[in-house]
């Protein structure tokens, strides 16, 4: 990769970092369409992804949590399951074209509710427990088959299903995004046998964008705000699965 493709791709990964951690989310899905696009090896890029996600997530999860959105009760029914899962999402590679395009869809429409949403956040219900756990053990294994931490999945569920307000769903979602990138990093480690390679200065634009985005995200940006970014992130994430 020559210098000019190295800056090209570095900004993108950067701007990726920027708008996903400013709704909660570490960027994944973001991260995987800019390295296809940019040609690297399929082996390289979904763990490489999740290594720029752990990164990400870290400094989000971190950010809410200093904002006082995070809500300890709400994150671990959902999280319990979906570690073990995530990991064996990670471990398997399945044919999941079709999978992948109707996720694609599901995360399509959600899109389009956040860009009509209301701007005030509506009361919430908490979910029942083993909802949670049943809810949060899919999601796992979909980050896990995906390449991406779940939270891309997590936040519309919160936020739509009203179980959480906006900048809890993306607190919550942060740290799950944490431990599930973290999981299926070892899962497929444990398949390939193999460390992931990546280059320096893509760390440094993703924790440059995802330090800025986070602080933003959960100190500056209003929830109706914050549901608008969320829209372009699930179209990006949406797009990515159904044409990847």
């Amino acid at each position: 990769m020559n210098l000019d493709h190295l800056f090209l791709i570095c900004a993108a990964i950067g701007v990726v970092a920027f708008l996903y951690s400013s709704v909660g989310h570490a960027g994944a899905s973001g991260y995987i369409a800019v390295m296809t696009l940019f040609g690297l090896a399929s082996s390289v890029i979904k763990p490489a992804s999740l290594v720029l996600n752990i990164l990400v997530a870290s400094l989000t999860a971190w950010q809410f949590w200093r904002a006082g959105h995070f809500s300890w009760w709400l994150f671990w029914p959902f999280a319990v399951l979906s570690v073990p899962f995530a990991f064996l999402g990670g471990y398997i590679n399945l044919p999941t074209r079709a999978f992948k395009i109707l996720v694609g869809v599901v995360l399509l429409c959600s899109a389009v509710r956040f860009s009509f949403e209301a701007g005030d956040d509506e009361a919430t219900r908490e979910p029942s427990k083993p909802v949670a756990l049943s809810v949060g053990a899919g999601l796992g294994l979909l980050s896990g088959l995906t390449g991406t931490g779940g939270g891309i999945f997590l936040t519309p569920v919160l936020i739509l299903l009203g179980w959480a307000k906006t900048k809890t769903a993306a607190a919550v979602s942060a740290l799950f995004i944490l431990v599930n990138s973290t999981s299926g990093l070892l899962g497929n480690m444990s398949a390939t046998k193999q460390l992931p390679l990546f280059a320096l200065p893509l760390v440094v634009a993703a924790v440059s964008g995802g330090a800025a985005g986070s602080y933003l995200g959960s100190r500056r940006f209003s929830p109706a705000f914050i549901k608008k970014l969320l829209a372009i992130v699930l179209t990006i994430a949406g797009v990515k699965l159904i044409f990847a």
